[in-house]
């Protein structure tokens, strides 16, 4: 028999192969982590269609951005540095605990959808247009992690009923759970897309008024919207609300108001019915995605830490922070012109 020698060379070959095998596995094998990582912003003209609209043929644009959200690897969960502009966060901020993948992509799909109707609203309320707007429930706009919510709630939910009470308004949400207990159960209807809901769950105290219950989710007011004419927003697979002041602003320029005066302008933000401009995740990224496409400036919610973020990763870019559709239309109005 031949006994071959565990020569240092030998050792050095079998030690990389090891190093080889165990980086492939932990590339192939799911943490329980997400990635968020930039995508390039992209022009929001072909998205937004305007009976008699106007084409802008100037060198600037409105631009909108998004965040690729994976689940992350677990070598990318131990070293999310390997990637560009990435983030690693927890999977229970991203997919609610027992909510499935599909249906968190599903309700991303719906809050896009309502953010489409709300930007537009927006803009033709800014200019004079009539817009006829109801009450139709309240929405859920996050779950509160920990709560008894979760696992039957989902975001962009609209909450119609509380115990057979109907809830067309926050207010109305309110005096039906005045008259509940924490710790008690509530039946809550809810609209999901075209289905009908309702499920038993348990309140929790208010921890900022302890004998007062909640269900458990963060609420902003559902409505209906009536617009004066077809403006129609096409997004193809993005979700999310984050893209509505993007839209508002391409509306307006849709209807002959040169809103980027020749800037490349990216914007991010959530649109409230009031024209209010919300807080949004993700905002490293879309710093990142606002830069590779060239952007002149960055239109960001001046809400929570979003502007101070956008800052940290700006590298040169012009971060604007608004706290409403006019103050954004009032920021490009005063930019000096482009040269």
């Amino acid at each position: 028999m031949i006994r071959r020698a565990l020569t240092p060379r030998r050792i050095a070959w079998i030690v990389a192969a090891l190093l080889l095998l165990t980086l492939a596995v932990l590339y192939l094998a799911p943490s329980n982590d997400y990635l968020l990582l930039p995508d390039r912003a992209h022009p929001v003209a072909p998205l937004v269609r305007v009976p008699g609209g106007h084409e802008s043929a100037g060198p600037g644009g409105i631009y909108f951005v998004d965040v690729f959200e994976r689940r992350a690897s677990l070598l990318e969960s131990l070293f999310p540095f390997i990637r560009s502009g990435a983030t690693l966060v927890p999977a229970s901020l991203i997919v609610p605990p027992g909510v499935s993948d599909r249906a968190a992509r599903l309700a991303d799909l719906r809050e896009m959808r309502n953010s489409e109707r709300v930007a537009a609203a927006v803009a033709l309320r800014r200019l004079g247009y009539r817009v006829v707007l109801r009450p139709a429930g309240v929405l859920v706009d996050a779950i509160e992690i920990g709560s008894h919510a979760e696992g039957k709630l989902a975001p962009a939910d609209v909450i119609v009923s509380v115990d057979g009470t109907p809830t067309n308004t926050i207010r109305q949400l309110l005096g039906a759970m005045s008259r509940v207990r924490p710790g008690a159960f509530v039946t809550v209807g809810i609209r999901r897309g075209a289905s009908r809901l309702a499920y038993r769950i348990r309140t929790i105290a208010d921890p900022a008024q302890p004998s007062r219950a909640l269900v458990g989710f963060q609420p902003e007011q559902a409505a209906d919207i009536r617009l004066p004419i077809d403006v129609r927003i096409d997004a193809g697979g993005v979700g999310g609300p984050s893209a509505g002041l993007a839209f508002a602003l391409e509306v307006m320029e849709k209807l002959g108001r040169d809103v980027d005066r020749g800037y490349r302008v990216a914007a991010t933000g959530q649109m409230e019915l009031d024209g209010t401009v919300a807080a949004i995740g993700g905002v490293k990224q879309k710093t990142f995605g606002a830069r590779e496409a060239g952007a002149d400036v960055f239109l960001v919610p001046a809400a929570g830490d979003n502007a101070a973020e956008a800052r940290r990763y700006a590298h040169g870019l012009r971060i604007i922070a608004v706290q409403s559709f006019p103050q954004a239309l009032r920021a490009l109005a005063t930019l000096p012109p482009k040269r």
